[in-house]
């Protein structure tokens, strides 16, 4: 007991220690450094030579707007606890005398050394000022590359940049033009993963998960051109160039194509909303053709086809109409254990309707047949793969008998069946003994520039500053 008060009391000399340091330190420079909680406004006005204020963001995802663990999309920002991404937690250089105004409103929380990059903060009657970043290594800039995409689920534009800074967080983007325009980025509504930014122009104003996105101050984008984007991390400025990328003109338009019945037929096609001096230039997915207001097709099997229409100067963006043609068939049976072709249909059927799957059900639960986490049902050979997981989760309990329905695009009647899964379980308990071994971490700090060393654990929990850590940012 005497032995663990005698540490307790060794931990708070230290903590009073460092903050008899630390308070002398700021006395004599006058400058503090830390971290606070900068809104987005804040953050950017100096970057983007003020041309407009940068809103605080609601999420367009239910939960992501919290998950500030390591890797996360939104690490480094912060939130009012409802939804809403406020702006992010960044270092910054204050006066002493602004210390305890900022620790109260902005979470201020002091760093124990100088870090390479932060910015400038300062109070004047209550009114927060923020400036440029202070970039002590020199901003960095790389070539890269970027692609532009109109047909986004996020928005009006979609670019994505290679060459950008990987394996760390990404605390503002800012993607930059050759006529002089600065457009800044927000997490989760604009800034997501694989080097890929969104945002709207005014046209897709309603994302993929049905919430109403910002487009105010991105209007202008369209026609610009795409020059370079900028990065801000705890290192400083990284600009990618990328070359030009024309953001073509997104408009108002519709194309418009009816679902139709598999086989030999035609559907309607309708296109409306152009501008006069768009230069229709009308493709089809191969087997159809295609005219300003027909599609016709032979021997066309079910599935989702698309025509497209893009215009011969560049101008503007291309438009694409999706349409379904259906059947009512079933080219598929489950017999003798495995997924075979259904009687008086060709192996070549079978294969367009495993292709064209879009949701598989197992007893009630429905699954994703598609993308990346999408179940994978069978194996090679036609038998249902009880060891299959989605999400590393295993979709099969165990031994039993399991109801199975597939939905695949194309096929009105669902086709379901009983498959029985008869395999063996056996646990086996191993006791595994493990010796403690101490390993050596590199610092997630805010870097510095000159070597220092940071205050033991045990003083930061005592002295009550928080600890900000950068974590490797995942793809």
């Amino acid at each position: 007991m005497n032995k663990i008060i005698s540490i307790i009391s060794a931990a708070v000399c230290t903590a009073s220690l460092a903050a008899a340091t630390f308070s002398s330190s700021a006395a004599e420079n006058e400058k503090v450094y830390g971290t606070m909680e900068i809104p987005y406004a804040d953050f950017y006005k100096a970057e983007i030579k003020s041309a407009y204020e940068v809103d605080a963001v609601s999420s367009a995802t239910e939960k992501k707007w919290k998950m500030n663990g390591e890797g996360e999309y939104v690490e480094g920002t912060y939130n009012d606890g409802n939804g809403t991404i406020l702006g992010v937690r960044y270092p910054v250089e204050v006066s002493s005398e602004d210390v305890a105004a900022l620790s109260e409103k902005y979470g201020f929380t002091p760093l124990d050394s100088k870090p390479a990059a932060y910015k400038e903060v300062s109070l004047s009657g209550g009114a927060l000022s923020v400036s440029k970043l202070v970039d002590t290594n020199g901003e960095q800039t790389v070539d890269g590359s970027a692609t532009v995409s109109t047909n986004s689920y996020y928005g009006d534009y979609q670019i994505k940049v290679t060459g950008y800074p990987e394996n760390t967080v990404l605390y503002g983007v800012i993607v930059n033009t050759k006529e002089d325009d600065h457009y800044a980025m927000r997490h989760l509504e604009n800034i997501w993963r694989n080097g890929s930014y969104a945002w709207s122009a005014g046209i897709k104003t309603i994302e993929y998960h049905g919430n109403h996105v910002s487009y105010e101050d991105y209007e202008s984008s369209k026609g610009k051109t795409v020059t370079s984007v900028t990065f801000i991390t705890l290192d400083g400025y990284t600009t990618v160039n990328v070359g030009e990328q024309y953001l073509p003109i997104r408009f108002a338009g519709e194309v418009k194509a009816e679902d139709a019945a598999a086989g030999t037929g035609k559907t309607s096609l309708s296109i409306t909303g152009f501008p006069e001096d768009y230069k229709k230039v009308i493709t089809a997915d191969e087997g159809l053709t295609v005219t300003e207001t027909e599609v016709s097709y032979t021997n066309a099997k079910p599935g989702t086809y698309n025509v497209n229409v893009t215009d011969e100067s560049g101008k503007y963006a291309p438009m694409t109409a999706q349409f379904v043609l259906s059947t009512n068939d079933v080219p598929v049976k489950y017999a003798d254990g495995k997924l075979t072709t259904a009687d008086g249909f060709t192996d070549e059927d079978k294969a367009n309707f495993l292709n064209n799957l879009a949701t598989v059900d197992i007893n009630g639960t429905s699954y994703r047949a598609t993308g990346k986490n999408g179940i994978k049902l069978f194996n090679e050979d036609g038998s249902v793969n009880f060891d299959t997981a989605v999400k590393e989760e295993k979709v099969f309990a165990g031994e039993g008998t399991y109801n199975i329905t597939l939905n695949s695009t194309g096929y009105n009647t669902p086709y379901s069946f009983e498959a029985k899964n008869e395999a063996q379980n056996t646990t086996t308990t191993v006791k595994v003994t493990t010796t403690a071994k101490t390993t050596t971490k590199a610092s997630n700090s805010p870097k510095t520039g000159a070597k220092s060393m940071a205050l033991p654990v045990t003083v930061i929990a005592f002295a009550g500053a928080a600890a900000f850590v950068l974590r490797k940012k995942e793809d």
